[in-house]
């Protein structure tokens, strides 16, 4: 079973930080590219990170250049998403993303950890 599953979110205050992970089974995690999304308050997902297959070239969004790295562990099918200098904008549920585009493309989500920052 293809499962996506992130965690690491909840309350945290303002200049905090959070760790966020994404762990991945039933697929071969090691042929996608990952992504972090955000669904704030607004009605678009925004990209917040993404890494490739690789672990190489990380990109981030530039709200979050400078305070978030991306990173992945493939011996453990993970990604991870480390977020400091929290403030409240940062607000929003954390989706992963997994893809791999050929021919034919597969992509998953996970069910998405919500972040949470405030006094």
């Amino acid at each position: 079973q293809v499962q996506l599953v992130e965690s690491g979110g909840g309350l945290v205050q303002p200049g905090g930080s959070l760790r966020l992970s994404c762990a991945a089974s039933g697929f071969t995690f090691s042929s996608y590219a990952t992504t972090w999304y955000r669904q704030g308050p607004g009605p678009e997902r925004e990209l917040v990170a993404s890494i490739t297959s690789a672990g190489s070239s990380p990109n981030y969004a530039d709200s979050v250049k400078g305070r978030f790295t991306i990173s992945r562990d493939k011996a453990e099918k993970t990604v991870f998403l480390q977020m400091n200098s929290l403030n409240p904008e940062d607000t929003a549920v954390y989706y992963c993303n997994a893809i791999r585009r050929g021919s034919t493309s597969f992509e998953y989500w996970g069910q998405g950890t919500l972040v949470t920052v405030r006094e």
